[in-house]
């Protein structure tokens, strides 16, 4: 049976194109358990493979229908086919981070096919320092960052002696099933009905105040006062993927001394490397970039499919200099997105972002991009989990994410806590942005300087 996506989720299938992949990715590092090596962890993989049983969410693919009146819709997939979705990779030698980044870059530049489920898991042999890789991407149709993350998480076990967990895509009694997606006529679908009716009528009052922010270049959902830099060009099919973790508690005594948050820090650490970056090509900008910061919009006990997010358009004060200021206009500037976010509701903060991303989808719709980006680049901070995380007695060690790039944004940095680290990932397009290994190295750099800035 064919049911309705949402206008959001079935967005990102409409901005698709070969330029444009729309999938998420995330890398994660396992050591094996001890006395196991990588052909004891192939085993494992070769049995979850014949006999775990996928999930609902991964058998659900896309596909449109009068009954759905053109637009995109979820159904079952009668004639799935495991082998196609999981799959086994080899490093060259020498086997090194190098490579596997090399490699993650390819497997995230391609398509997800359609007439399956939108969605790829690789396992990822050959690391000289004995460890394995599991490389998984997801169309973010099918669920945002945030769901994923919970999903893979509720997949894991604090208990490293645990040995009968099933693969992340299996179903797994420990995590919720998806309902179905689609309506039901019951009074609780009345209920919101009438709920959603309130919403709408309330929208223009919301959108005017919001745009009237925006025009005074005020922190909020929608931004009128991003110039345009080098990441803001029409981008290839092509991905660069670089990734490096930091200790977290680094990154939190910053925020304890500068009385900010941990994600002002994170933006912190972003907003110096990207000034040294731009500087270095002789190409920063005299006004200030704007990063487009997601909201998760899901309760905390969710995982369905789907996306809830909203956004905040935030200075990151570029042009200054100094580091201590630098955070401390970054902090406001996300103090009044923030107070801005709370004065209105869920259903109008999804709708102004939509209406904040809109002006990127122009040049995907064969219309003329504006004069200005809405924004310079999207920086998410998504929180993981806080102890460590095992998989029948493999370690998790590093994750890592991989995310979307648009048109006119062609760079994307996402970061994840996990454990005691802090991981960053950066998406680039692999034409436009060059040398994207040298941004991990700015940002340590602007570590380091924000640790002395608030000494």
């Amino acid at each position: 049976m064919l049911r309705p996506m949402s206008p959001l989720d079935s967005l990102f299938l409409l901005a698709e194109s070969r330029e444009h992949p729309m999938h998420v990715g995330g890398l994660q590092l396992f050591t094996p358990p001890d006395g196991a090596d990588a052909m004891d962890v192939r085993g494992m993989f070769d049995a979850s493979i014949v006999n775990d049983e996928p999930a609902p969410l991964f058998l659900k693919k896309p596909r449109r229908s009068l009954t759905t009146l053109g637009q995109w819709g979820w159904e079952r997939d009668q004639d799935f086919d495991i082998e196609h979705h999981v799959r086994r990779n080899a490093l060259p030698s020498p086997g090194r981070v190098l490579e596997l980044l090399a490699l993650c870059s390819r497997l995230h530049s391609s398509l997800l096919d359609r007439h399956r489920p939108l969605w790829e898991a690789h396992l990822i042999e050959g690391l000289a320092d004995g460890r394995y890789a599991v490389y998984v991407k997801i169309h973010h149709s099918l669920i945002d960052g945030v769901g994923a993350l919970r999903l893979l998480q509720r997949q894991l076990t604090e208990d490293p002696a645990q040995r009968d967990l099933p693969a992340p895509w299996a179903l797994s009694p420990s995590v919720a099933q998806v309902p179905a997606v689609g309506l039901r006529l019951d009074a609780g679908a009345f209920r919101s009905a009438i709920s959603l009716m309130g919403e709408a009528a309330r929208l223009p009052a919301a959108l005017a105040k919001t745009i009237s922010q925006g025009a005074r270049a005020q922190s909020t959902a929608i931004s009128f006062s991003a110039p345009r830099t080098m990441f803001n060009v029409p981008i290839t099919g092509a991905r660069r993927f670089a990734g490096q973790s930091w200790p977290i508690e680094r990154v939190r005594r910053i925020a304890r001394s500068g009385g900010v948050t941990i994600n002002d820090v994170v933006l912190a650490m972003c907003a110096g490397a990207l000034r040294t970056y731009l500087l270095s090509f002789s190409a920063l900008p005299a006004e200030p970039l704007v990063a487009m910061v997601p909201v998760s919009l899901r309760t905390k006990s969710t995982i369905d499919g789907g996306n809830a997010v909203g956004a905040v358009m935030t200075n990151l004060a570029t042009d200054l200099a100094d580091p201590a200021r630098r955070l401390a206009r970054i902090s406001k500037s996300m103090s009044e997105g923030k107070r801005a976010l709370s004065e209105m509701t869920p259903a109008q903060i999804v709708a102004m972002s939509g209406l904040g991303m809109a002006p990127l989808l122009l040049p995907m719709l064969g219309l003329p991009e504006l004069s200005r980006p809405p924004f310079n680049l999207i920086i998410s901070n998504v929180p993981g989990p806080r102890r460590p995380l095992y998989w029948n007695g493999a370690r998790l060690d590093g994750l890592y994410p991989l995310s979307v790039l648009l048109d006119g944004q062609a760079l994307n940095i996402t970061c994840t806590s996990y454990s005691s680290e802090l991981a960053f990932g950066l998406t680039g397009d692999r034409r436009t942005v060059p040398h994207l290994q040298r941004l991990l190295g700015y940002l340590d750099d602007e570590l380091v300087d924000l640790e002395r800035a608030v000494a």
